[in-house]
């Protein structure tokens, strides 16, 4: 352990890091060979709770929550030693392999450090990761082959976006993205009002679709922004009802004008 003058923090040192990496992985053991729990999970049962183990990481990473950030971390990374203890039961891999395996593919995407690439900023990093993704053996073929069909839409949308942008396919100006959602809430209301509904679908997806680039080119997650206003909505939401309780009214007998002043109040609070 030492201090480090650049951050003003405590520091711990690599051996301790590699200590206490270490004596997870003897945890790892020991609890898959005795315990009744442990010993019986397989890749299958552990699924779901990884993702609600990754979901409990974003939740802290967007409310900027560094202990439980922490906290979570350490979750999400005894799921990543699980399911290496379980590859290494089956004799396909285990956690050096998995090490291995991120070490060699760093190393051979960040050429502008292991090897004579020059990169002019991040833009063109990202450029080259793209095409040497398509490069390696087994690797994706296809640029918009590894976007993962699970991930939720809005976050696929963004990765989709990403990519096509990483070889080329993108808006020259953001100011361009923004007309086209500008056109394509036109678009939308004219079938709505016309009450083709799925028609109205395709443009409302097509409207979505816009505004996440929109979003991308002018640097913002659309997810967590989306998710931002839903903490909002709820925060407002909760003062009206709480207001409403404290008068010994249920909400649903309120006019929309009282719920209303209610709300710009938890507003103005804020």
């Amino acid at each position: 352990m030492y201090f480090c003058r650049k951050y003003n923090i405590i520091m711990h040192t690599k051996e301790e890091k590699m200590e206490a990496f270490g004596r997870l992985l003897d945890i790892m053991d020991e609890l898959r060979e005795k315990c009744p729990w442990d010993s019986v999970q397989t890749n299958e049962t552990l699924r779901e709770n990884t993702i609600e183990e990754m979901y409990e990481l974003c939740d802290a990473l967007i409310r900027d929550d560094r202990e439980n950030i922490c906290k979570e971390l350490g979750d999400l990374l005894l799921h990543v030693v699980f399911y290496a203890k379980i590859g290494s039961e089956t004799g396909d891999f285990d956690i050096k392999d998995v090490c291995d395996r991120i070490c060699e593919k760093l190393i051979y995407r960040h050429p502008h450090i292991y090897g004579t690439t020059k990169v002019n900023g991040q833009e063109q990093v990202l450029q080259n990761w793209e095409q040497l993704k398509l490069k390696e053996k087994g690797g994706n073929k296809r640029v918009l082959a590894g976007v993962p069909e699970a991930l939720p839409a809005i976050v696929k949308a963004y990765r989709i976006q990403e990519k096509a942008a990483h070889v080329g396919f993108d808006w020259e100006k953001p100011e361009q993205a923004m007309d086209k959602v500008y056109e394509e809430f036109d678009e939308l209301k004219s079938e709505i009002v016309s009450d083709r509904h799925d028609a109205a679908e395709q443009e409302l997806g097509d409207l979505l679709f816009a505004i996440i680039n929109v979003a991308r080119l002018y640097g913002i997650h659309p997810d967590n922004a989306l998710e931002k206003t839903n903490r909002k909505f709820i925060r407002r939401f909760n003062h009206v009802e709480d207001s409403a309780i404290s008068q010994g009214r249920a909400m649903k007998d309120m006019s929309l004008d009282e719920m209303d002043a209610l709300w710009n109040e938890a507003k103005s609070c804020e």
